[in-house]
């Protein structure tokens, strides 16, 4: 990989962790603070929608963004030829 492909590699990197950490922030954030009051009108599963989004809905949305950022990463990897290659075990 020449240094133009690695620059271009990283900046698609750090692009995708950018965005997906800011939809965490946005979840975390105005979900379970600045949005509590309004979410807490709905019910949900027989919690307060701002409350199960503050205790449970933003690690969810974690769990699932780190599911997203390797599945990407996997594509970038492979379109990079960077990707890793399984080994087969010869008995």
């Amino acid at each position: 990989m020449d240094d133009t492909q690695r620059r271009e590699y990283w900046r698609r990197n750090l692009r995708l962790m950018a965005v997906l950490l800011v939809i965490w922030a946005l979840v975390s954030y105005g979900a379970g603070i600045l949005f509590v009051d309004a979410l807490n009108t709905i019910s949900f599963i027989g919690f307060p929608l701002g409350f199960w989004f503050a205790q449970q809905g933003s690690i969810i949305v974690f769990v699932v963004l780190i599911a997203v950022y390797v599945w990407q990463m996997d594509k970038l990897d492979k379109e990079f030829g960077v990707d890793e290659v399984e080994s087969e075990v010869h008995s």
